[in-house]
């Protein structure tokens, strides 16, 4: 596929449909569910759920409702958002990474923290962050290059690059030193103790599981690292009068804007940790699938490669005022957006009703538990022309998928904060990688996503790279 016919959309070939796990059973009992979900999420449903628009069930005493409809999710997530919260179950695996931070909060807490981090992920805020992804990604692409006679882990690859993009915009200092003891603490975390067991389902969230007790023993080891890394950041000081020069000086610096309060050092601590770790996964992760995706696809591949080329003046990417001209990149910010709707990276909103409601004429009740699932959704039969093709030319059309339909950053007042900085990256990352690279897959084997925290590959595949 040339450019020009990337833009034009012809229907000359069959589209990619890459590999994804069986859908299981519609009549799967409870127990069956519950180990699939140990699994993975994704397993645990069948082809009723890519089909219709609501599906009503009961769960461990509970009535659940999947929700694919638009207008039934605009309810849940914005109409009536105040009423629905985190699952208990939710709150088990996110705090002990994240404590109080903006993921986990609710109420006035989260209100407030959303008030005062906004600034600082504005886009006229993360533009002077950008020359930070670049030189990262420079680096990683340098280290690549070098390693291109032999097989290549893209998947570890992208951890490293992403981690060292999250170190230096949070903190201005790199990863080199750190970058192992917290790639060991993700992968601790999501290896051991981010899977639901079924006690963590069953028991009121006041009643600590077995795993929570293994949990809080890794919430103190975590804070005590990310307190380490704000206190190697506050001995670099900063400049009087200078503008900020990371993250860390923008949050350091944000106060409410109703009541002039700053973020004390325990809140701070939990913000850094979610951005870091929300950051730099889920990029890597989607970075990772875009790659794999584009490895299977060369035509799409070839496609964005010569959007590059032409987006390049003098060896680097073309810049408007001083900044780059990320317009330039539409058909790469395409691809990414594709590959969000395939592998979404947070594959599942779970949300427990803290109130009776209606939702499309459906009684809800108090803890009934409502799941908006983009996995389902971005892959939904009525919703979608081909929803399991990767066709990137879909989102190149000039409309936009039903912002209902399409929640790779949810939607409402909680949308991701840092969506705009992380499209920014995976683009910019992408197209630089893309333009350095020629990538094949090595390891034939289908690679299956997984449902843990993100839309996990169930292993890492071994890549060939090829410079340009």
């Amino acid at each position: 596929m040339s450019i020009a016919e990337a833009y034009d959309m012809p229907v000359t070939r069959a589209p990619l449909v890459p590999p994804s796990p069986p859908r299981a059973p519609d009549d799967m009992t409870a127990l069956g569910r519950m180990k699939a979900i140990r699994q993975s999420v994704i397993g645990s449903w069948g082809q009723r759920a890519y089909e219709e628009d609501i599906i009503c069930g009961r769960f461990f005493g509970r009535n659940s409702f999947i929700l694919n409809q638009p207008d039934a999710i605009r309810h849940v997530l914005i109409d009536n958002y105040e009423n629905y919260t985190r699952t208990p179950v939710g709150f088990r695996v996110l705090r002990p990474l994240v404590g109080g931070g903006l993921l986990t909060a609710e109420g006035r807490a989260w209100k407030y923290q959303r008030r005062t981090l906004a600034p600082a992920f504005s886009p006229r805020a993360v533009s002077p962050l950008v020359p930070h992804m670049l030189a990262a990604t420079d680096e990683a692409i340098a280290k690549l290059r070098a390693a291109s006679h032999a097989p290549v882990d893209l998947r570890e690859a992208m951890q490293r690059m992403t981690l060292e993009i999250a170190g230096r915009t949070m903190f201005s200092f790199g990863m080199d030193r750190h970058g192992a003891a917290l790639r060991d603490f993700v992968m601790e975390y999501g290896g051991k103790l981010a899977r639901p067991h079924f006690l963590d389902l069953l028991l009121p969230l006041s009643w600590p599981s077995p795993q929570d007790f293994s949990r809080a023993r890794f919430r103190k080891r975590w804070t005590a690292f990310v307190g380490m890394l704000m206190a190697e950041r506050r001995a670099a000081g900063k400049t009087d009068g200078a503008p900020p020069r990371d993250l860390f000086d923008l949050m350091g610096a944000a106060r409410d804007p109703e009541t002039g309060a700053a973020f004390t050092d325990a809140q701070l601590g939990d913000e850094v940790a979610t951005m870091i770790l929300a950051g730099h996964e889920t990029t890597a992760t989607a970075l990772f699938w875009a790659l794999y995706l584009l490895a299977l696809d060369p035509a799409t591949q070839e496609a964005v490669a010569a959007e590059v080329q032409g987006a390049t003046v003098n060896g680097a990417l073309a810049t408007v005022n001083g900044a780059v001209d990320i317009e330039r990149l539409k058909f790469t910010r395409a691809v990414v957006e594709e590959t969000m709707r395939l592998y979404p990276p947070a594959f599942l909103i779970a949300r427990a009703a803290s109130g009776p409601d209606t939702i499309a004429g459906m009684p809800v009740k108090k803890r009934d538990v409502v799941l908006i699932a983009p996995w389902l959704l971005h892959r939904h039969e009525k919703l979608w022309r081909d929803p399991n093709a990767f066709m990137p030319s879909r989102f190149m059309t000039g409309t936009p998928p039903d912002r209902f339909a399409y929640l790779p950053f949810g939607v409402g007042p909680r949308v991701c904060i840092g969506a705009h900085f992380a499209l920014v990256e995976a683009v910019l990352a992408l197209a630089k990688l893309i333009g350095a690279f020629h990538v094949s897959m090595v390891d034939k084997a289908p690679v299956m996503p997984v449902g843990v925290v993100t839309t996990q590959p169930d292993r890492s595949p071994m890549f060939a790279i090829a410079p340009r």
